[in-house]
């Protein structure tokens, strides 16, 4: 939006901030109408008003902590401090009213950093010595910096001195962060050649300039210090450093300090209270031999800077639960971990409603349309692939996605979106010669596209749809976008603008090409961008109005795959137009990594309500079965056998990966007639709505069955450890509820035989069938069975943690081990024939304490990981 544009969508939104109620579409056009005649306006509303109704629906919870309830703390201090003048935070909540933030989303963001900053210490207490230790877990590209910014603001105010950010690995995220802060916090530029007013400070007159040791070109050194103006030891104003998690940085910074010190008492700075902010706390987590990136020394080296403060306060952010500190211990040594562990805190942030994540995406069934499968990436780049490996070609996929890409920007110039940015991100190798290759195919094909569209946009259809080109991208039209609002002789004719500002990148550390948007948005241009690259891509960057993702990467890895996540984020008034094409294994990955890790929040909210610690969480997290991945992965590297306890406490274990083989599904599916004539031990079965349950089976009978089924060899250790949950809660559960799972009821069959469901076969390598997103059961099955009573209370449950009504939530409620059996009847053209016998196990919550003894070998995490890509070989970290 230009100027004028965002004072039109900022009068408008604060208007409308106290309706009694959510207006129509029709009332906020025409109030913006009347808002722009006031202003002498006559252009195109459309995007104010789009940006008005997505204000007025967006809300953001609270979110959740947990705390150590046996520490002594006041999380209250912060209202009951009176001379705090909050002149920071109220320039920053000014600077997001200018950038055309909803007002009930600044007023959630002040309510969350007003109960983070509580977690911490007040800076003012008495004392002479204290620490504090916490982790907030948010959300890919849902708005941590913002978060942090707040955070930072407030502890400012409340009179922390000196805080440093630790902003990701990589130069450019660190420009990017500085930046940022910059703007929001510093109000001045920290370009040592352009030091002007910006941001913050433009909208508040005499604003109190924080000093900045660093600045968008240099990270942190001793010259960097020098050339800041700043005089050692003023502390009247905040110092705040933006760094880079590398050893040499943190080295450097620790060595300052130290000197800066020698010679008084202990050495230690004593009347400086100090707030430490590690962004992605996870990005130093790469098991790399590189000495710069080494987990252990940047850890040890964040340690050692803060135990050069008396006072000091440690908050580390990451996207995801499975957080480095809980699931990777060999990163930490043990008074390493001991020091940064969240001992005081865990702060789970609520995604806004508007967010664009991993839940909408991969969860909801309804949204489907947004992930297309790559399903010829082998045959031109495959995930093996070597440096010096030749590019002969790229996969059709991706040129299909280039065709999706230029005309949904089409459709967003349409839409009135032309000054603002549209993006596509393309990530297939960690090796810069291939990136550059690639990027190079897609600049020759866009260039032909371009003539293409120059010579035909204005055509007959008769006669343009004779270029190969231009129906390329009539069938990305009418396979996608048929539902966005315009006709294809409409698109067609808005082709050949997209041109005028495309750009193609190539985005890494050895790189000399540089993504700025700022410069483009100066002049009111909205960026049409391709942006080629690796690692740099996949962690923290920023790429400004994401449409259309490629990501075709060998890697299971929680916290790379999450951060990878670009895709995540804000799409206000395009939504509809992104795209993201994945592997089939990747799809199945993010589905599993997004339910996980929301079960693990929901945990954190269980763990609250039993007056459980950060420490308790901790120990779960570590006994997660998925958390194995990560931890084996990294304990693996010389081949060994490794044991490891495991914890199935509230999860749900289903036998993904099933066998094809005819012989052994015929005798599972005897098994099955056999213990269902059997009553399972002599009991009456009831109708659960979707086939039969028998409740209350004594829990020997379930082992009984799950003894005898015969799973796959690839899951046949997964079953052996669900039986032995099974008897390690056997004294708490002793009866369990089993579900024969059979749509339609039994009335289409004999008695005891299965309906079968169908599932497409998307992954079948000789006899194993790996369902897709390794899910057996259909979202809701769990609640199958359960009296109203049980069904409301979990819905009551569900509204409580503002969602909808879910698995867990039935899981909670049943409290007793739940046996779902099954018969699937494939589809597709394969040639796998049914009915595949399938089962699933679902253990009640709570039982943080009760775990299990799993043994893993290389073997196994191959088949569970594939060949993921070797860290030491990516390139694309900075020098």
């Amino acid at each position: 939006m230009n100027p004028e544009e965002r004072n039109i969508a900022n009068a408008l939104i604060s208007g409308l901030a106290n309706s009694p109620e959510t207006p129509t579409r029709e009332q906020v056009e025409g109030k913006a109408r009347q808002i722009a005649a006031i202003f002498g306006y006559t252009g195109d509303i459309r995007n104010i008003v789009t940006e008005a109704m997505i204000s007025v629906d967006t809300r953001m919870g609270a979110g959740v902590s947990l705390v150590d309830v046996a520490a002594r703390h006041d999380d209250q201090w912060i209202h009951r401090r009176e001379d705090v003048d909050w002149v920071y935070t109220e320039a920053y909540e000014e600077f997001l009213r200018n950038e055309g933030w909803p007002p009930q989303l600044i007023q959630s963001l002040a309510d969350v950093t007003s109960r983070i900053l509580g977690h911490l210490q007040d800076p003012l207490s008495e004392g002479t010595t204290w620490s504090r230790r916490g982790l907030v877990i948010g959300h890919v590209q849902s708005g941590k910096t913002a978060n942090y910014t707040g955070l930072m603001a407030r502890a400012a105010d409340a009179g922390y001195k000196f805080i440093i950010v630790i902003a990701g690995i990589h130069n450019n995220l660190r420009k990017q962060t500085q930046q940022r802060i910059d703007e929001a916090f510093i109000g001045r530029s920290s370009d040592p050649d352009d030091r002007r007013n910006i941001g913050v400070s433009l909208l508040v007159p005499d604003y109190p300039h924080p000093a900045t040791l660093t600045n968008v070109h240099d990270d942190f050194n001793k010259n960097t210090a020098a050339r800041s103006g700043w005089k050692i030891n003023d502390f009247s104003k905040p110092i705040i450093l933006v760094i880079k998690k590398h050893v040499k940085t943190l080295e450097a910074l620790y060595k300052w300090l130290k000197d800066l010190n020698a010679g008084r008492n202990d050495g230690l700075i004593s009347d400086v209270p100090m707030l430490l902010i590690d962004d992605e706390a996870d990005n130093a987590s790469i098991n790399t031999n590189r000495e710069d990136l080494d987990p252990t020394r940047t850890n040890a080296m964040i340690r050692g800077i803060l135990s050069l403060f008396r006072k000091s306060c440690y908050v580390g952010y990451t996207a995801t639960p499975f957080a480095n500190i809980f699931i990777n211990p060999d990163a930490y040594d043990n008074d390493v971990r001991e020091e940064l562990f969240p001992r005081d805190f865990i702060y789970c942030l609520d995604a806004p409603t508007t967010y664009f994540g991993a839940e909408k995406v991969f969860l909801d069934e309804a949204n489907s349309p947004y992930v297309k499968a790559i399903d010829d990436g082998e045959n031109f780049i495959p995930w093996t692939h070597r440096r010096d490996d030749p590019v002969s070609e790229l996969p059709l996929s991706l040129y299909r996605a280039l065709d999706e890409f230029l005309v949904a920007r089409a459709i967003r110039n349409l839409r009135g979106q032309t000054g603002q940015h549209c993006s596509m991100m393309v990530n297939v190798s960690r090796f810069v010669p291939v990136q550059k290759a690639v990027r190079d195919f897609l600049s020759l094909r866009a260039r032909k596209i371009s003539e293409a569209v120059r010579a035909n946009y204005a055509m007959p259809e008769v006669i343009s749809s004779r270029n190969i080109y231009m129906r390329g991208l009539r069938q990305a039209f009418d396979t996608e976008y048929t539902q966005a609002g315009f006709e294809w002789e409409q698109v067609k004719s808005a082709l050949d603008d997209v041109f005028r500002n495309l750009h193609l990148y190539v985005i890494n550390s050895k790189s000399d090409e540089v993504l700025d948007y700022s410069r483009y948005e100066r002049d009111g241009i909205g960026l049409t961008v391709i942006a080629v690259g690796g690692l740099s891509l996949s962690r923290g960057l920023t790429v400004e109005g994401l449409t259309v993702s490629y990501m075709y990467r060998n890697t299971r890895m929680y916290d790379t795959l999450m951060q990878m996540g670009r895709w995540f984020g804000y799409r206000p008034g395009y939504e509809d137009l992104c795209r993201i094409h994945l592997a089939h294994d990747s799809v199945n990955w993010y589905a599993h990594i997004a339910d996980a890790s929301e079960e693990l929040v929901q945990q954190v909210k269980r763990m609250r309500r039993d007056d459980l610690s950060p420490k308790d969480f901790g120990l779960y997290v570590m006994a997660h079965p998925d958390s194995l991945l990560i931890t084996a992965a990294n304990k693996m590297r010389s081949g060994e056998k490794v044991k490891f306890r495991q914890n199935f406490s509230g999860r749900i274990l289903e036998s993904y990966i099933v066998s094809t083989d005819r012989s052994v599904n015929d005798s599972n599916l005897a098994l099955i007639e056999k213990c269902w004539r059997d009553g399972f031990g002599g009991l009456t079965p009831n109708d659960s709505g979707k086939g039969s349950i028998f409740r209350d089976v004594p829990v020997g009978r379930i082992e009984d069955f799950l003894f005898e089924f015969q799973a796959h060899s690839q899951f046949a250790d997964r079953k052996a450890d669900i039986v032995a949950y099974l008897r390690t809660l056997a004294e708490r559960h002793p009866v369990g509820d089993v579900l024969l799972i059979s749509p339609r009821g039994n009335k289409d069959k004999e008695p005891c035989k299965l309906n079968g469901q169908e599932r497409q076969v998307t992954d079948f390598q000789g006899s194993a069938w790996r369902l897709n997103k390794d899910r057996v059961a259909s979202r809701g099955d769990e609640g199958l069975g359960l009296s109203p009573e049980q069904r409301k209370e979990a819905e009551d449950i569900a509204k409580s943690d503002g969602k909808p009504t879910a698995d867990r939530h039935y899981r909670e409620i049943r409290n007793k081990p739940l046996l779902m059996i099954h018969s699937l009847d494939p589809q597709g053209d394969i040639p796998v024939k049914g009915p595949i016998a399938a089962f699933g196990v679902s253990f009640p919550p709570g039982h943080y304490d009760k775990e299990i003894e799993a043994v893993v070998n290389r073997v196994w995490l191959e088949r569970m990981q594939g060949n993921p890509d070797d860290p030491d070989d990516e390139e694309d970290y900075d020098a």
